[in-house]
């Protein structure tokens, strides 16, 4: 498939003949990276599916919306960033689970999910990541994973570069205590 830039994908939506077309190319994009950020703050692959559709239809339903003044790519992210801890939310409020016990839960759903495919220092490292508070998890995921810059993050997330960097580094030194302890 031929890549497109932000700005062709956008012209293709905002033309009503072409706007399915370019709506198919922006999934066929982003579709993959976005469904493996939401994977990571939300762990089980069918919740990631789930929220992942639920943020392409937000962003099929938002997209006239979008002014540009960030790029698309920060756009998407911050709307499966939103979707995902909202859908964290809800499955809190559904289990009546303090976070900690909702941490717990997702853990214990990586030992058994099926579809995770990593050894056993990557599921040692997801349930660091789950120990970590939520915003640290989420920028540690954005930085480490997704090679983000501070910037790109800061736009997603509307925090300054400073407090990432801070919630960054806590979350390092937090996932290697973790490792130490075993």
């Amino acid at each position: 498939m031929p890549s497109y830039t932000d700005k062709a994908l956008l012209q293709f939506i905002k033309n009503k003949d072409n706007r399915n077309f370019g709506f198919d190319l922006l999934v066929k994009t982003y579709q993959e990276k976005l469904y493996w950020h939401i994977r990571r703050i939300v762990i089980n692959h069918a919740d990631a599916d789930d929220v992942l559709q639920n943020t392409l239809l937000k962003v099929w339903s938002k997209i006239d919306t979008f002014r540009g003044e960030s790029g698309l790519f920060t756009w998407l992210y911050r709307i499966a960033t939103n979707e995902a801890l909202a859908f964290l939310r809800k499955k809190k409020t559904k289990f009546l689970l303090p976070l900690v016990d909702l941490e717990e839960k997702l853990g214990k759903e990586l030992e058994t999910d099926p579809w995770f495919d990593g050894n056993e220092i990557q599921k040692k490292l997801q349930k660091a990541l789950l120990s970590l508070p939520e915003k640290q998890r989420i920028v540690f995921n954005m930085k480490y994973f997704d090679e983000m810059k501070y910037e790109e993050i800061s736009r997603v997330l509307d925090t300054s570069v400073g407090a990432l960097k801070a919630s960054y580094h806590h979350a390092q030194k937090k996932i290697e205590k973790y490792f130490e302890a075993d």
